[in-house]
């Protein structure tokens, strides 16, 4: 759209459908899956109401893929992610029914994962009184919005995800240390949220607990490696070399992520990560295709979801790694020009559409693996 204008086409729109689909479709659907898969027992797996309720799902994904590049925010397209958000309820509650009754760290996990996705919602229910009383431009409309996001992000999705990792560990998990990381990673997510409020409302004491939630969250991930030290090396051993790469890629973004958390603490920085959007894509996609698609690869691979000996998928892998590093540079490259009074990096608009062209192609080529005969 940016090189090259079409008239016909919202950009806005297109952008409404891709954040929902990306949230709601991809990432919603396979965390779907793969709970019913690790944490569902068997006999109660396989009742008809979670197959029911999977489809029922996907069509609200299609409906808003539909409406929101046709209309983007109006009557059709809030219908369906209304139907998502009531679909998704009844999901917590066969989860929280049907779940095996281990109490293991990453049963806890989950559950607390299903616990944040339901509270995120609540910023939802909050747009409708927001807009009639206040509009669209208002503080709270805008909060209720960042509401959302910040417990769909880092409550329901990234501790989903960890909860799945954290299953993938034969042995058992230091009880104290877990302890530790949970009730520090709890803390530190309700703290955070400051930051996202703090850019529509004018109170230094929301960056103070902002920078206390930041670095609770650092303690609360230092636990998280210790935990899991004990296990590292026997639990890497076993991985395929594609394995590795794409759970190496989730790590590190995960690392990266915690540091960039961690430079909010500065006033300066926190206000420029808000107001240049690169950097705001460029950390959007960094939790997204590193840290959640990183350890969905990683987990699906590892369990032979997807085959790791499948030539067209370790190219798929690559092309996909590939594009998401050179985009991420790009991005917070362009981001520190910004900053710095430096302008536009020369062919940004053009690198930026070639790299992302290889995320399609990595994407497509792991697609049609599940299909090659290599299998």
């Amino acid at each position: 759209m940016y090189l090259f204008p079409l008239g016909f086409l919202n950009y806005i729109f297109l952008l409404h459908a891709h954040s929902h689909v990306a949230m709601l479709g991809w990432v919603y659907l396979i965390v779907y899956v793969l709970v019913v898969h690790f944490f569902i027992p068997k006999e109660k797996s396989q009742k008809p109401i979670y197959n029911r309720l999977f489809w029922l799902t996907e069509f609200s994904v299609i409906g808003m893929m539909i409406a929101f590049p046709v209309q983007g925010y109006a009557l059709f397209s809030i219908i369906f992610s209304t139907m998502h958000i009531l679909l998704s309820y009844v999901f917590c509650r066969l989860v929280w029914k049907d779940c095996a009754k281990d109490k293991s760290p990453s049963q806890r996990l989950l559950l607390l994962s299903i616990l944040f996705m339901i509270l995120s919602t609540f910023g939802v229910w909050c747009l409708g009184s927001a807009v009639s009383t206040l509009g669209k431009q208002s503080a709270f409309y805008q909060i209720a919005i960042q509401f959302f996001l910040h417990f769909q992000f880092n409550g329901w999705f990234i501790l989903a995800i960890l909860a799945l990792f954290l299953k993938q560990f034969q042995n058992k998990i230091d009880e104290v240390k877990f302890k530790k990381f949970y009730f520090s990673i709890i803390i530190s997510t309700f703290l955070t949220v400051c930051f996202p409020v703090r850019w529509f409302i004018e109170n230094d004491i929301l960056s103070y607990i902002n920078g206390l939630g930041v670095l609770i969250q650092l303690g609360a991930f230092v636990y998280f490696y210790k935990m899991l030290k004990p296990q590292i090396h026997h639990f890497k051993n076993s991985l395929e070399q594609t394995t590795k790469i794409v759970y190496g890629l989730a790590l590190c973004s995960l690392f990266l992520k915690v540091g960039i958390q961690l430079l909010t603490i500065f006033p300066n920085l926190a206000e420029v990560f808000h107001q240049i959007r690169n950097f705001v894509i460029g950390f959007i996609h960094l939790t997204t295709l590193g840290i959640i698609t990183g350890f969905l690869f990683g987990i699906l691979l590892q369990n032979k979801m997807l085959s790791a000996n499948s030539s067209t998928l370790k190219i798929g892998v690559k092309c996909f790694t590939s594009g998401y590093i050179l985009t991420e540079v790009l991005l917070f490259f362009q981001g520190w020009f910004f900053f710095f009074g430096k302008g536009s990096l020369s062919g940004y608009f053009y690198s930026i559409s070639i790299f992302s062209i290889l995320l399609v192609l990595g994407l497509a080529l792991i697609g049609a693996s599940i299909g090659n005969k290599e299998m």
